[in-house]
């Protein structure tokens, strides 16, 4: 996975499924939400965004760096936070800046 992660990179993944590997078990993570977010004042070297995934409502995974593995975009890890639990699933977020 080249460096510095870019929305671009993520953008056409929309829609599909990461898998984390975890405790010997796979959880399927889809990735719902690619936005970009404001540019602060200065700039940034790439454009700020955030990815959001949805994964099964249980087990839930507390803020952590995630190792992903995806059909494309190859073994990459994010720091992902919980956002949300809902009977659709739990919700996590990685922000870049």
């Amino acid at each position: 996975m080249p460096e510095p992660l870019t929305l671009e990179m993520f953008l056409p993944h929309r829609g599909t499924t990461f898998t984390l590997a975890t405790g010997g078990e796979e959880v399927a993570l889809a990735l719902v939400a690619v936005e970009p977010l404001p540019t602060p004042a200065g700039g940034t070297e790439r454009t700020p965004f955030s990815l959001e995934f949805l994964g099964p409502a249980d087990p839930a995974f507390a803020q952590a760096t995630f190792p992903l593995k995806h059909a494309e975009l190859g073994a990459l890890e994010l720091f992902a936070v919980p956002i949300a639990r809902t009977a659709e699933g739990t919700r996590y977020q990685a922000i870049f800046t």
